[in-house]
């Protein structure tokens, strides 16, 4: 997958580049606003897709390429829904419901989701499931050392975004942020099934961009996730839904739309 549409460069046709080279989802964009879509955690400046932005969206429904949804503003996710004829992901986002993050997903985003036939994937980030955690304020130390790795770290994001997951680790250890654990994913798995269906729910994770829950620090501990959600009464056939059976149906219906 590629994670931003500035990396097409508005240019459809290095649009199917990627998709030659075997690119089966685009997100629409990252962190802040594309030339043709407004991003979450940017001001919006397009009202949304862009007449270009939605003739992105057709292009990816043509080429089999997954639209995916994470990171972009409300009503870039409305605009995306309603052009696209294939089923949408959010690779990446957990429930605004539980924690008020504009990354998160509100619950009429859920049934939309639901309805266009796609699968939200649940984030581990710590801010994208606690509330609480998301609100602590920071300290003034910890506000100084967050400078501090912004100034070290520059425009190197790898270095950012780990830099900043230690800091934020440490702080929960010692209790200068609120302590995040790993069944906050259970309660925005089990939310997100009561609200979508269990047929459009499926795990994220973003191990390599976020600061992990305790308890989850790598891909190691992912059982305890088939593990509680069997003990929550999940039928085994829908524990294989949310570990990746939803995603490869939604896989199967891009591909199936392709060159329509």
């Amino acid at each position: 997958g590629t994670e931003g549409g500035h990396m097409i460069d508005d240019d459809l046709a290095l649009l199917r580049g990627y998709a030659a080279l075997g690119v089966r989802y685009l997100t629409l964009t990252h962190s802040l606003n594309t030339n043709w879509a407004d991003s979450s955690g940017d001001k919006p400046v397009h009202n949304g897709l862009t007449p270009f932005g939605k003739d992105v969206v057709r292009e990816l429904n043509r080429l089999g390429v997954m639209v995916d949804i994470s990171h972009v503003s409300d009503k870039t996710f409305y605009d995306a829904i309603e052009v696209s004829r294939a089923p949408v992901i959010a690779s990446h986002s957990s429930c605004r419901a539980l924690a008020n993050a504009p990354r998160n997903m509100t619950d009429d985003m859920l049934r939309a989701l639901a309805k266009n036939g796609g699968v939200v994937m649940i984030n581990y980030h710590a801010a994208f499931l606690s509330e609480e955690f998301r609100t602590a304020p920071r300290s003034a130390e910890l506000q100084a050392q967050s400078e501090a790795i912004a100034k070290k770290c520059g425009a190197n994001e790898a270095c950012s975004i780990l830099e900043g997951e230690r800091l934020n680790r440490d702080a929960m250890q010692k209790g200068l942020l609120p302590k995040v654990s790993w069944e906050k994913i259970i309660e925005h798995i089990d939310h997100a099934v009561k609200v979508a269906g269990v047929d459009h729910v499926g795990l994220g994770s973003d191990f390599d961009g976020a600061t992990m829950p305790f308890g989850m620090d790598d891909v190691s501990k992912l059982p305890r996730i088939t593990e509680a959600l069997l003990s929550k009464g999940y039928s085994e056939t829908d524990v294989l839904k949310i570990l990746g059976g939803n995603l490869l149906r939604v896989m199967e219906a891009v591909e199936r739309l392709k060159g329509s």
